[in-house]
Order: C-alpha cells, then sequence, then structure tokens
C-alpha cells in the first residue's frame, strides 16, 4: 500500500514525533510510506535522515498543488494535524483514501462548529489519540475510532547525559523536569509558583524546564525573576535527544490546563520516572489506578505537595513506576498502533476498490 503521511508544523513536538514513529512502524510492515512536510522544518530532517521519501513544501499553496498532482497516486492519505485535514476535507473529490488523527482535546469554538464538523465529516475515517481527543467529534455526532499513542525505547546517549549534567550543575541535585513549550495550554505560571512554594521546603533539588518557547515565555521569564528561583529553575529549552535526559530525572511535571494524552508521560513511565501531572484531559486516564499523582489545574499548592511526596516517599515512587511502566508496555506499543491504523487503511482502500469495480 503507498501510504502519504502529512504533517506541516514548524518545530518538534508530539505529534511530530508519533507522525515519524507511525511512518517507522509502516514501514516494518512492509508497506511503502512517504511524507509531506513543511520545508526546513525538523520533522522533514529526521525523516530524510530515516530513508524515507519526503515532500517538502513551502507553504500551503505548495500543498495544494501537491496533493492535487502526485497526491493523487496515494492510495491513503493521513493527516496528522489540523492544518492538513483541512485540504484533504477541500480536496477530497480529487484524492483516494484519507484519514485524521486528532491529538489535541480543545473544546471547538461555537463559531467554528460547523466547519469543523463538515471538515471530519469529509474524511473516510477519524481517529483521536484518547477518550479526552474523541470527546468533541462524538459531541458533533461524528463516529470516531481511539488508537493511543506509543512510545519506544531509544538509545542512551551516555556521553550526551553527561554533558548536560555537567552543563547544567546537576551532580548531587534532585531533579525535577518538565518536557513543555511555553505556552499557555501548558501553563508554566502555575508550575513556576508551585516549584516556589517547594523550594520554602527544600532546596536540594533542580527544576529543568525542557521545551521551545510560546505565548506564555514572556510572562513565564518575568514571574521566575519576581519569584527569584535563580538556578532551582532552568529554562533549558528545546532539546534534541531528550528521551536520553529521562536518566537523570528523580520526578517527571506536566501542568497542562488541556492534555489529548501527553506522550512525555509516556515517557516518562518508559524511563522509570513517577510523574506529577494535573487532573485534565488525557492525564487523567494515564494516571489513573495510582500510576501518578494528580493535582487539579491551577492548583500550584497540590502540585507543590505532590512534588514533596514523590521525592520523600520511596515506597510510593518504587509502586508508582512499577505500575506506571506495566501500563505504557502493554497499552501503547509502537506496533499495536501501526496495526490499528493499517487495519483503518485497508478497509479505506477495500472500499475504494469496490466502489471503482462497482
Amino acid at each position: 500500500m503507498n501510504i502519504l503521511q502529512l504533517n506541516f508544523e514548524r518545530g518538534w513536538r508530539g505529534g511530530e514525533r508519533q507522525t515519524l514513529l507511525c511512518m517507522e512502524q509502516l514501514r516494518r510492515t512492509g508497506h511503502t510510506v512517504s511524507l509531506l512536510a513543511r520545508e526546513g522544518g525538523e520533522l522533514a530532517a529526521r525523516a530524510r535522515d530515516g530513508g524515507f521519501t519526503v515532500h517538502a513544501v513551502a507553504n500551503m499553496t505548495g500543498v495544494c498543488r501537491f496533493l492535487l498532482g502526485p497526491g493523487r497516486r496515494y492510495a491513503i492519505l493521513h493527516a496528522q494535524t489540523a492544518n492538513m485535514v483541512t485540504w484533504l476535507a477541500i480536496l477530497k473529490p480529487w484524492l483516494k483514501g484519507t484519514v485524521f488523527t486528532r491529538r489535541t482535546a480543545f473544546p471547538v469554538p461555537s463559531k467554528r462548529e460547523s466547519r469543523t464538523a463538515w471538515k471530519w465529516r469529509r474524511v473516510d475515517a477519524l481517529v483521536a489519540i484518547s477518550e479526552a481527543a474523541a470527546e468533541e467529534p462524538r459531541r458533533l455526532g461524528l463516529p470516531v475510532q481511539i488508537i493511543p499513542s506509543a512510545v519506544e525505547i531509544q538509545p542512551l546517549d551516555e556521553a550526551r547525559v553527561r554533558a548536560f549534567a555537567a552543563e547544567y550543575s546537576l551532580d548531587g541535585k534532585l531533579v525535577l523536569a518538565t518536557a513543555a513549550a511555553l505556552t499557555r495550554e501548558k501553563d508554566p505560571c502555575t508550575l513556576l509558583r508551585a516549584v516556589h512554594r517547594l523550594r520554602q521546603t527544600r532546596e536540594d533539588f533542580v527544576f529543568l524546564h525542557l521545551g521551545a518557547g510560546g505565548d506564555a515565555q514572556e510572562e513565564a521569564y518575568a514571574l521566575h525573576k519576581t519569584l527569584d528561583l535563580g538556578r532551582h529553575y532552568i529554562f533549558a529549552g528545546f532539546q534534541t535527544g531528550v528521551e536520553s535526559l529521562y536518566r537523570l530525572m528523580d520526578a517527571f511535571v506536566l501542568c497542562s490546563r488541556h492534555e489529548a494524552l501527553g506522550t512525555s508521560v509516556l515517557d516518562a513511565f518508559l524511563y522509570g520516572v513517577p510523574v506529577v501531572a494535573t487532573n485534565t484531559g488525557g492525564l487523567a486516564q494515564l494516571l489513573a489506578d495510582d500510576r501518578g499523582l494528580l493535582c487539579e489545574v491551577g492548583d500550584d499548592q497540590a502540585l507543590a505537595d505532590a512534588m514533596a511526596r514523590i521525592l520523600a516517599d520511596r515506597s510510593l515512587r518504587a509502586g508508582i513506576i512499577e505500575r506506571a511502566r506495566n501500563y505504557v508496555c502493554r497499552e501503547h506499543d509502537p506496533s499495536s498502533m501501526a496495526a490499528r491504523y493499517l487495519k483503518i487503511y485497508k478497509t479505506i482502500a477495500g472500499t475504494a476498490s469496490q466502489d471503482v469495480t462497482g
């Protein structure tokens, strides 16, 4: 089967990681997989390095031209981002099988409901990465299938870990961390306030904020200065090979206001790092059954208390780590994810073939 994945994001976040992982898994099953992506983007570069055919374009005009030209040859066109499903919907009469994976849990604004529902109805299969991501399609009366995101162990780059630890003087300190862009949906200011509260009770730790900038960056930097967090809270920026850095962590924290699933939490599960997170969207499902500590959105005191518990209670940590690792290996396996997508692809391709012969 000839499959085209579509992702036009500029940076490298969870959705881009999942796009590339999905491509790798599909290729292992013997199918031909290509990518339509933004020229100069991280995903395009990594896919090329991985040996994939990458069709890189500079803008949406380029996307449209490609889809109306070479794109018409693909049996399956799979949009991994919301901007790409728009074009699949508009150009549907000229395309073959189309799939969209929804990776967010944001409510659809009322003024955009009819337009969004129209786009989602136009694809042959609508997928969500969690129950939280499926809520809005279902509310709009649309059928949706759940295929959770997946993670797999990456090789440990020991030299990278040593260099990073030396750069930020981590030796002898407890390390807490998050991996999130500085955006309002990730709520970095509540996280800063929580770390400030934790520092009132202990000072033997450092908190690492791994992630790119965003619309809350200026506010977060200002609050960091106001709270005088100094070297207790380090904005380390976007990091390549972040998987190796989980080996340095004593706890992982995610402070999102909205979260469809949270692949960074899945990474923490996989690498044996106990998690504290907000009780929202897919995070509530991930941390259920004592697989982590949940706090209400915006509650910096609860976050501080949960971080303190994780650091102080070895028995609590050990139980969380074991339950979380068993869960992620069972429920978020990459080959299982690919098999579920292939089942959808084959159904769509078979239906299209019947329509042609009929």
